[in-house]
């Protein structure tokens, strides 16, 4: 059991908590979180879990075994001073912010994991990955695989590849939910009901991803295997192949990852 401090209580820190609990990693009354004194929805979510909140950073660094720090990238230069007399794990979910930068406003031996989880976190599918920094060891690795493990799966990658993962997983979800949005539009136009095209499309998006998943196929097999001669599913990807889907997903990683390293070089600056 883990006592856990949450600087910064939003939603990311919201669905690890309740992961945490479900995973038997941590209790609501072991984990404190700190909130804006306005932010009542997340006040009350953490309540519901039987955690407390507070209005200040302080309570969280004397609290938690781990501190995790989830606030917004812009906010990471104000909380970092508050922790200059901390030498607990942090484990950083804030987008952007190299583990330079982190280790450089801490204590000297401070180990630091840097983790890109992304938004199916909330509801338990969560795709993860995690850098380490030079001072943690395979102790800090285990626990970060344990605690992210509860809400998906989690592996541990280089830093630098931290920016293509936040474009493809982080980034990733939006691409799907307008392929949803459009399979669905596709439905609709040829007379199905909005409800039953959304819960089609969704669920042939879910069922594709598991069948991936658990019967460790390469996607083009399975692609193969429901593409029938001069059937109507080949017909279909003539027409995508026809209009590029292929190219204009792999433009779109490429894009958000060169966005990505964008803005990582500019919270990297000194």
């Amino acid at each position: 059991m883990l006592k856990i401090g949450f600087l910064g209580g939003g939603k990311m820190a919201q669905a690890l908590a309740k992961g945490f609990i479900r995973a038997g990693l941590s209790k609501g009354d072991m984990m404190l979180a700190s909130c804006l004194p306005n932010d009542t929805g997340s006040i009350e979510t953490f309540k519901e879990i039987g955690s407390n909140t507070v209005f200040t950073n302080g309570p969280i660094i004397n609290h938690g075994d781990i501190l995790i720090l989830s606030v917004k990238p812009q906010v990471v230069p104000k909380v970092l001073p508050e922790l200059k007399n901390s030498k607990k794990l942090l484990i950083s979910i804030a987008m952007g912010i190299p583990l330079e930068l982190l280790e450089e406003a801490l204590p000297e031996g401070t180990p630091v994991i840097r983790v890109m989880p992304n938004t199916p976190a909330l509801v338990g599918c969560g795709a993860t990955v995690y850098a380490r920094g030079k001072h943690a060891g395979d102790k800090e690795a285990e626990i970060t695989e344990k605690l992210f493990s509860a809400v998906g799966f989690c592996e541990e990658i280089q830093e630098n590849l931290i920016d293509p993962v936040t474009a493809l997983a982080g980034s990733g979800p939006a691409y799907v939910y307008m392929m949803i949005e459009a399979l669905a539009d596709g439905g609709v136009k040829m007379g199905l009901t909005r409800p039953i095209a959304y819960k089609l499309a969704a669920q042939t998006v879910l069922g594709a991803g598991t069948m991936i998943h658990k019967t460790n196929l390469h996607p083009g097999q399975l692609k193969d295997d429901v593409t029938s001669p001069a059937g109507s599913t080949i017909t279909g990807i003539h027409y995508l192949e026809q209009h590029g889907l292929r190219s204009a997903i792999i433009g779109a990683v490429e894009a958000a990852t060169l966005r990505c390293r964008e803005v990582s070089s500019q919270n990297g600056k000194k």
